[in-house]
C-alpha cells in the first residue's frame, strides 16, 4: 500500500486516508437516492428506479476506484448534478419525438452517454483534454477553486436542504429562514414544518462550528466528526421536539440489492434501435452538449480541488491530469453500461481533501463505501442533509482562501474571476461559469491590444462557448 499510494511521500497515513474517504462519501451520499429520483421522475420503488439506484452505486465505485488506481488522486466520482437533470429532460423529449415508452427512451439516451465516454477516452489518450485544461489562462484557473467554494456554500445553505410544507412547497435556509421579514411570517407560511426548519438551521450551524473548533485543535477528522455531531443533534431534535423517530425508515427497509430490476431495465440495455430514431442532427447536438458540459465540469472540479490540496505546480498544472481525465471517461462508460447519466468528478471531494486525503487510498475508501451502499442504502438515507451542509459550507469557506493568489490590480485577470465567482453558484454549472470567464478574458485581451496573450485554443474555446450560449439549438 505504501509502495503503490506513496503515503509517506504525500504526508498522510492509512488512518487519515480512510477517514477522508468516509468523509467524502458522507458529503455525497445524497446522490444515491437523488439520482434515481431525478432520472425516473421520482418513481421510487419501480424497476427502473431500482436499476438506476444500482447503477449509481456501481458506476460511482468504478469511476472512483479508477481514479485511485490510475491517477492516485483522492477524488470521487458519481453521476453529475445538472447533467442528470439534463439527461432526464432529454429522455422526456425522446418520448415525445419517437413515441417510445419512458424506459425505452431512457435506454436510447444511454447510447448518448456511451458515445460521450468513448469520445472522452480517445481525447484523453491523445492528450487533447489535457491540452484544453492547460489552455485555460492561469488567472482563471486560480479563480476556479474560490468559485467552487462559493458554489459549495450556496449548495449548503440552499439546494442541499429543502424543508417542505404541507403543500409540498420547498423552503430553504438562506432565502426563506434568514430572508423572511419575521419568524412569525415564516411560521405562518410553513405551518407545522416550521419546527423542522428551525432544527435544520440549528443543526447546520452546530455542525459548522463543531468542525471549525475540532479543526482548530489539529484533528484531521474534523469534518467527519462535525457531521456526526450534527447528525446526533438533528436526530435528538426530531425525537425530543418533533415527535419523530429518526430511524423509523429502517424498520421496513430492505437491505437486499435489486439486482433483478437492474438486469431487466438498465444493465447493458443500450437501445441503439431507438437511438437512431432521434435523428442524426439531434444526436450530434446532444453528444456535443454533454461533452462540453462534462468536460468543463470535470476540469473545474479537478483543478479546484487539486488547488485546495496543494497538488498543482507553479504553473497551475496538476500532475497525472491525463490519468484523472481518463478515469472520468471510464466512469462515464461504466455509467452508460450500468444505467445512469454522465459520471463526473464531484466537488464534494474537497471535503475528503480537507480531512487530510491526499492519495488514491481516499478514493478507494469512497469507492468501497459506494459498493457497500448497494446493501446499506437505508443507513445512508438517515444521514440528515443538514449535517452534510455543515461540511459543504466549511469546505467552501476554505476554498475561498485561493483568492489571495489573484492579482486584483490586473483587470484582465480579476474581471473574469469575479464573473466566474457569481456565475458558478447562480447558474449551478461549473462548466458554464468557466466558459463565461474564458469569453470575458478573450474579449478584454483582444480589445486592449494584448491579443498575443490569447492562445489559439483559448480563443477557440471562447468561440465554442459563444456558439453554445447563443446559437446552439
Amino acid at each position: 500500500m505504501e509502495k503503490y499510494f506513496k503515503l509517506k511521500e504525500n504526508g498522510t497515513t492509512l488512518r487519515t486516508e480512510i477517514f477522508a474517504g468516509i468523509t467524502t462519501f458522507m458529503t455525497m451520499a445524497y446522490i444515491i437516492a437523488l439520482n434515481p429520483n431525478l432520472l425516473t421522475g421520482f418513481d421510487v420503488g419501480s424497476p427502473l428506479w431500482n436499476g438506476v439506484f444500482m447503477a449509481t452505486c456501481i458506476a460511482s465505485a468504478i469511476g472512483t476506484i479508477c481514479m485511485a488506481l490510475l491517477a492516485n488522486k483522492p477524488f470521487a466520482m458519481a453521476p453529475g448534478m445538472g447533467l442528470n437533470s439534463f439527461f432526464a429532460v432529454v429522455v422526456t423529449n425522446i418520448v415525445a419525438i419517437t413515441g417510445m415508452s419512458y424506459v425505452e427512451s431512457f435506454q436510447s439516451a444511454l447510447c448518448i452517454i456511451f458515445i460521450e465516454g468513448i469520445v472522452f477516452i480517445i481525447l484523453s489518450v491523445l492528450n487533447i483534454r489535457e491540452k484544453i485544461v492547460n489552455a485555460i489562462p492561469l488567472g482563471i484557473r486560480l479563480g476556479i477553486a474560490p468559485s467552487i467554494g462559493l458554489m459549495l456554500m450556496n449548495i449548503g445553505f440552499g439546494s442541499n436542504v429543502g424543508v417542505y410544507d404541507e403543500t409540498g412547497t420547498p423552503h430553504y435556509v438562506m432565502s426563506d429562514f434568514f430572508g423572511s421579514l419575521s419568524p412569525s411570517l415564516l411560521k405562518n407560511s410553513m405551518g407545522a414544518s416550521y419546527g423542522t426548519m428551525v432544527l435544520t438551521v440549528i443543526t447546520i450551524f452546530v455542525g459548522l462550528f463543531a468542525i471549525i473548533i475540532i479543526a482548530q485543535k489539529g484533528i484531521k477528522a474534523s469534518v467527519l466528526l462535525g457531521m456526526l455531531i450534527a447528525s446526533v443533534v438533528y436526530w435528538a431534535g426530531e425525537a425530543l421536539f418533533l415527535g419523530i423517530n429518526p430511524f423509523e425508515s429502517l424498520k421496513s427497509a430492505s437491505f437486499v440489492p435489486p439486482f433483478a430490476d437492474m438486469a431487466s431495465t438498465t444493465l447493458f440495455k443500450l437501445n441503439f434501435r431507438g437511438f437512431v430514431q432521434i435523428g442524426w442532427f439531434t444526436i450530434v447536438t446532444l453528444v456535443a452538449t454533454f461533452c462540453i458540459l462534462d468536460m468543463f465540469d470535470t476540469i473545474g472540479s479537478l483543478v479546484g480541488t487539486a488547488s485546495r490540496a496543494g497538488m498543482i505546480d507553479k504553473n497551475g498544472n496538476m500532475p497525472q491530469m491525463k490519468q484523472a481525465l481518463t478515469s472520468d471517461a471510464v466512469g462515464t462508460i461504466a455509467g452508460s453500461l450500468t444505467g445512469t447519466s454522465t459520471v463526473t468528478t464531484f466537488i464534494e471531494s474537497a471535503a475528503g481533501v480537507e480531512a487530510g486525503g491526499r492519495t488514491g487510498l481516499t478514493a478507494i475508501t469512497t469507492g468501497i463505501m459506494f459498493l457497500l451502499s448497494i446493501f446499506l442504502a437505508p443507513v445512508a438515507g438517515i444521514i440528515p442533509a443538514a449535517a452534510t451542509s455543515s461540511a459543504l459550507i466549511y469546505v467552501g469557506i476554505l476554498m475561498l482562501q485561493g483568492l489571495r493568489e489573484v492579482k486584483f490590480d490586473d483587470i484582465s485577470q480579476c474581471v473574469p474571476i469575479f464573473i466566474m465567482l457569481i456565475a458558478m453558484p447562480i447558474s449551478g454549472s461549473i462548466g458554464h461559469a468557466i466558459g463565461l470567464a474564458l469569453i470575458s478574458y478573450t474579449v478584454i485581451k483582444l480589445f486592449t491590444g494584448k491579443k498575443e496573450d490569447i492562445s489559439g485554443l483559448t480563443f477557440a474555446l471562447s468561440i465554442i462557448f459563444l456558439i453554445k450560449f447563443f446559437l446552439a439549438a
